[in-house]
């Protein structure tokens, strides 16, 4: 697609487009967003990995294709063995992976296919060390096959097995912390990103592909459908996520953490001005709301000293 030259001066981002229109995501969907995002920073000399999820639709079915680059679909739990392969595969031919002259090998999946069914592949993928980036996008649930509730599910939330009502109950577990079991196995670079601010996100991707081994992000993309929210507000939640500090900004680089809040002076605003954009949270009490408060702030605190103390 060409894009006029008026136009590319007034964007920040890289203008050319590896994602095509007419695919099949809902309206408002992140992950689309997201995918198109990761396309743009890498361009075509870039493998895909996609299992078992929403995002295995909106790529399109064989012999289709959204994406302008090469794409695998795989089983739900494979990503991490799969993107291993794929970059040890193109090393025995001689190709250079990873780098800006080299092919990008990245797995993308959701957080159900990498915080729970795919945990297992994610950890081996980056226990021995490939060359390549897995983006696990976070839209909280199994969107794919119904909107039930998965490891990344916060506290509070509405799925299709944590129904809410009088007679029933809702997500009562906190959100797994994926990006710090990531950390865990000390890997040269990890971060969280969001599709309401593609310029840190790009600017990470870009830092994941010139960083030797394995590379990790954690983006956050609403899912309209399963959050129960206006298809225009998917930008908003998502600023609003960040800016609550329910999902905020870092980075993890060879041990070392700096936090990438958009106004680092300000703080964070209560976790209702997230909450009342989206109706999967319609049933939390005033105590839910306190409950899932004190866990954003434990969480937040807990960055914040990481960064003082390995900053």
């Amino acid at each position: 697609m060409e894009i006029p030259e008026s136009i590319k001066k007034r964007l920040t981002l890289p203008a050319e487009e590896h994602f095509y229109a007419g695919h099949t995501a809902c309206q408002g969907c992140g992950a689309s967003l997201g995918l198109r995002y990761v396309l743009k920073a890498y361009g075509r000399k870039t493998i895909v990995t996609i299992p078992a999820c929403c995002s295995t639709i909106i790529a399109g079915a064989w012999p289709y294709n959204t994406l302008d680059a090469p794409l695998f679909h795989t089983a739900f739990a494979t990503t991490g063995a799969v993107i291993s392969g794929i970059e040890a595969g193109l090393k025995a031919q001689g190709y250079k992976v990873k780098g800006e002259d080299g092919v990008m090998v990245v797995g993308w999946a959701g957080d159900g296919g990498t915080a729970d069914i795919g945990l297992q592949a994610l950890s081996g993928f980056l226990e021995r060390g490939h060359d390549a980036v897995y983006i696990m996008y976070d839209n909280e649930a199994y969107m794919n096959t119904g909107i039930q509730r998965s490891g990344s599910t916060p506290y509070g939330a509405w799925t299709t097995n944590t129904p809410g009502g009088k007679r029933h109950f809702l997500e009562k577990r906190h959100k797994k912390k994926v990006i710090d079991i990531v950390i865990a196995h000390e890997i040269p670079y990890a971060a969280t990103a969001s599709v309401a601010y593609p310029e840190d996100f790009i600017r990470k991707l870009k830092k994941a592909q010139k960083t030797p081994g394995p590379s990790f992000i954690q983006l956050f993309a609403p899912c309209p459908t399963g959050w129960r929210s206006p298809t225009d507000k998917s930008i908003e939640i998502a600023r609003m996520a960040v800016q609550t500090a329910y999902f905020p900004l870092f980075e993890y680089e060879n041990g070392k953490y700096k936090i990438n809040m958009p106004n680092p002076k300000k703080e964070p605003k209560p976790i209702e001005e997230f909450l009342k954009l989206q109706g999967r949270f319609k049933y939390m009490t005033k105590e839910d709301i306190e409950i899932l408060q004190g866990w954003v702030n434990h969480e937040w605190e807990k960055l914040k000293k990481l960064a003082e103390v390995f900053g």
